[in-house]
């Protein structure tokens, strides 16, 4: 039989006596004692069990003094005060005390924060319910991520602008966590949104947008390209509290990330590039839509389709959001931009280019023509080098192309694959070193306005035909555009399979594209009158043909 609570016995002796029952046989049914059942009968609520008194211990003679300590760090310098530590030593070298370190820790813990309240100098820690407008306030932070690019685990940092209202958030992963990002984060945002907030937008005061914090104040001196930036949306900043204070000013953004982080990036994703990631991204914002915050009547897709009619307008002109630099190529063909270097073509050494940084790639002009462009370097004294840019050079000095750096990041990057080493390695055994890397070199100039799959293809037809120019490559390689050109156009099925690829030279295939030549074909005979009269048969020959 399970046990009856005392809730549950009082009913039972209560409904007893109602019955009939006496006194003394409700004693014996239940087996109580008669204060038990006079008290089930004056109360249908047990009495609460007496709180035990506290059993005396070893510091309760020293609390005063403890207490004492904890209130004259009211007024010591924040770097002087006393720590747990502190206090159970000068308990022990002057008092003489045996008292554990555990016991004086507890009551520490609770007691400090007693007397700050006591002396009015921290009231108790209260989070303030707050209503947000539709289209009135957001929030933005940066939060770290880690992903896979490549196979290689690196950490990148993940933006989020969060409506207050409706609680619709837009993310975007980049390689740095710099004003570029910053900026770039917001553009993306406001054209996902169709709009900018009309009120305040909370932030932290990160560098891109803080230069110096002033005292204690709200105020803030801002840099100059974030100035430039809220004038031209129109944005009204609004900077939290430096420290965990401030993270409290702006949880909702704050809680936003770390739900995105668990539920999106949970198990760590796998891509090819931060563009690939970023396209996923874009898809699991527009799913979260459907998700309904705690207990809020509609979910956010709904909420946000009543906000967004209220967002400001975006500004007709676009910001440039990337960085300008003024720099000098030098003899390597490199330019350094934030520690890091990066090639351009050989024939801008020692002239100045223009150079633009971007949160996720650098773009190099000369004048108004791009010249080169290369994904931005995530570490510190890292070299991107393209083998494209070198090959100019490359050509008047090819002894320096096995061990050119250009040439292992391409193999690194999948550039120069493979096909390239065996086609290379073929060429310079039928032509010698020198002469069959200078082919080779011509061959990757093709991918100036080739496909680099179809030159690949053209490689590997030339290599097994034995075709080791690269003339070769470059007509196996048209074949090959040409047979997707074909493939993307519908038409009927071909009745016999296509025949393997055959090598034929440029000069025959010129000629079997050229009309019927009708004219007919070309006579000496004009020529004859120039040769020596010969006398008749009949005659013998003179005596100068007799001579010879």
């Amino acid at each position: 039989m399970a046990r009856q609570s005392k809730t549950e016995l009082y009913a039972s002796i209560r409904r007893d006596v109602r019955d009939g029952l006496s006194i003394r046989a409700v004693m014996r049914k239940h087996g109580v004692s008669h204060p038990t059942v006079r008290q089930a009968l004056d109360s249908a609520w047990p009495k609460p069990r007496k709180k035990m008194e506290p059993r005396a211990t070893l510091l309760d003679p020293f609390k005063p003094v403890i207490d004492a300590m904890l209130r004259a760090d009211l007024n010591a310098p924040r770097k002087q005060r006393h720590t747990v530590k502190r206090i159970f030593d000068r308990l022990v070298d002057e008092h003489d005390t045996q008292v554990s370190y555990g016991i004086v820790r507890r009551y520490v813990a609770e007691r400090r924060p007693q007397i700050r309240v006591e002396a009015g100098r921290g009231p108790v820690e209260a989070f303030i319910s707050q209503t947000h407008r539709p289209g009135a306030e957001a929030e933005v932070d940066f939060g770290d991520v880690t992903v896979r690019i490549r196979g290689q685990q690196v950490t990148c940092y993940l933006f989020s602008l969060r409506l207050s209202y409706s609680g619709k958030a837009v993310h975007r992963v980049f390689t740095s966590g710099g004003q570029e990002a910053f900026f770039e984060g917001h553009v993306h945002a406001f054209e996902v949104l169709g709009g900018v907030p009309f009120g305040k937008i909370r932030y932290d005061n990160l560098k891109a947008a803080v230069a110096q914090i002033i005292g204690f104040t709200r105020q803030r001196v801002e840099t100059e390209r974030w100035t430039a930036f809220r004038s031209h949306y129109g944005v009204e900043s609004f900077y939290c509290r430096p420290g965990i204070e401030g993270a409290h000013e702006k949880g909702g953004v704050e809680g936003q990330i770390g739900w995105f982080r668990r539920n999106h990036f949970v198990p760590v994703p796998e891509v090819d590039s931060l563009a690939e990631l970023n396209q996923m991204i874009d898809r699991w914002d527009e799913e979260d839509e459907a998700r309904r915050i705690r207990s809020r009547p509609r979910t956010i897709g709904e909420l946000f389709a009543a906000e967004r009619p209220l967002l400001q307008p975006l500004p007709v002109e676009a910001f440039e959001t990337g960085r300008h630099f003024c720099l000098r190529v030098d003899r390597h063909s490199q330019i350094s931009v934030r520690t890091n270097r990066y090639s351009v073509p050989v024939r801008l050494i020692g002239r100045m280019v223009q150079v633009v940084l971007h949160a996720s790639e650098l773009v190099v002009y000369d004048g108004r023509e791009q010249v080169a462009r290369h994904e931005r370097i995530r570490a510190k004294g890292g070299r991107h080098l393209e083998l494209d840019h070198y090959l100019e050079a490359l050509v008047r000095k090819p002894g320096a192309l096995p061990g050119a750096t250009a040439l292992e990041q391409a193999r690194a990057a999948g550039k120069f694959t493979p096909v390239h080493d065996a086609w290379w390695a073929a060429a310079s055994k039928a032509h010698g070193d020198r002469e069959g890397t200078r082919a080779l070199i011509d061959v990757l100039l093709l991918n100036r306005q080739m496909n680099h799959e179809h030159v690949v293809a053209g490689i590997a037809a030339a290599l097994r035909a034995g075709a080791l120019t690269a003339d070769a490559v470059a007509l196996e390689a048209r074949k090959a555009a040409e047979a997707d050109d074909s493939a993307d156009v519908p038409g009927p099925e071909p009745a016999m399979p296509a025949k393997a690829a055959t090598v034929t030279s440029l000069t025959e295939r010129r000629l079997a594209q050229l009309p019927p030549d009708r004219r007919p074909l070309p006579s000496v005979a004009h020529y004859d009158q120039l040769l020596r009269r010969r006398p008749p048969a009949s005659q013998g020959p003179t005596s100068q043909e007799e001579a010879r």
